[in-house]
């Protein structure tokens, strides 16, 4: 029996299929001493090699993991930034099977829910648009928005890409301090580059805020620190599996008792955050010199 290459080494946790495809576009993948090309198969005997180095193939499926992160404005959704800035993955706890696969992006200057895991199958489907997982984001706009465009944003709007429309715009109340500002939580059901923002920006709207707030059903936890990440309990990960047709996992690497964020945990995050902050300047600081 053999398998398409991009989903061995996805099912392994190496990256999503996407990402895969492209390191073997960029020939990074061998198969057997070959270098590797789009629509190849392999069987159980092929050798792998992930830019030289020999993928293990155990038959012992790793357990499937779910982070939920909350991202801060300004960093950067890629593993290493060239310039030293702040990135997603800095934080992230080490993995002893594969490696953290962001499910999605969101841009520099976005901030909120974000899920990082370690099965590349899962991660695929997320993103996929064909599963049409719903996407939930709390847009704040400046200045006033007529029921117009908001029919508009809703009905859909045909940008350099494709048309593009939200599922649900739901206005939220304005306090009396964001007077000129009007929040809203649209939904939408796929992840294409910045669409929330050039759909507002599309009928002239200025976004001054965006915040990813729901993930599929996943919603992210309000008293979660920016900058800080917990482990999906069990249920929470079948719940993301069953929504894009995966079988559901039977073991979890966390007790669905330590989930809760209690005052104790919430400290030792956020002293965990402040000090990974205050390492990060120290070191841009002396790149500068």
């Amino acid at each position: 029996m053999t398998e398409k290459l991009q989903k061995v080494l996805a099912n392994h946790g190496i990256g999503s299929r996407r990402e895969m495809e492209r390191w073997i576009e960029q020939g990074r993948i061998s198969v057997n001493g070959t270098v590797a090309k789009l629509g190849d198969r392999v069987d159980a005997a092929a050798q792998i090699r992930v830019d030289g180095h020999i993928l293990s193939r155990s038959n012992e499926e790793p357990v499937c993991r779910v982070l939920m992160y909350n991202k801060p404005e300004g960093e950067l959704c890629t593993r290493i930034d060239p310039e030293g800035r702040s990135t997603v993955f800095d934080r992230l706890p080490a993995i002893s099977q594969g490696r953290w696969i962001a499910v999605g992006r969101l841009d520099i200057n976005t901030s909120g829910l974000l899920l990082f895991t370690n099965d590349g199958e899962l991660a695929n489907r997320l993103m996929h648009p064909r599963c049409k997982v719903e996407r939930e984001y709390a847009v704040r706009i400046f200045g006033d928005v007529s029921a117009k465009t908001l029919q508009i944003l809703k009905k859909g709007v045909t940008l350099e890409d494709g048309l593009a429309k939200f599922n649900a715009i739901k206005p939220r109340p304005a306090t009396d301090e964001e007077s000129m500002n009007n929040w809203f939580n649209v939904t939408l059901e796929e992840g294409r580059n910045r669409e929330v923002r050039r759909l507002w920006e599309s009928q002239d709207c200025q976004v001054s805020r965006l915040i990813r707030v729901r993930y599929g059903p996943v919603e992210l936890q309000k008293r979660l620190p920016q900058g800080a990440w917990v482990e999906l309990p069990l249920s929470e990960v079948n719940a993301l599996r069953h929504i894009v047709q995966l079988p559901a996992e039977n073991e979890s690497m966390v007790d669905e008792r330590q989930t809760k964020l209690d005052h104790a945990r919430l400290s030792r995050m956020r002293r965990s955050v402040k000090k990974h902050k205050i390492r990060k300047e120290r070191v841009h600081q002396r790149r500068q010199f």
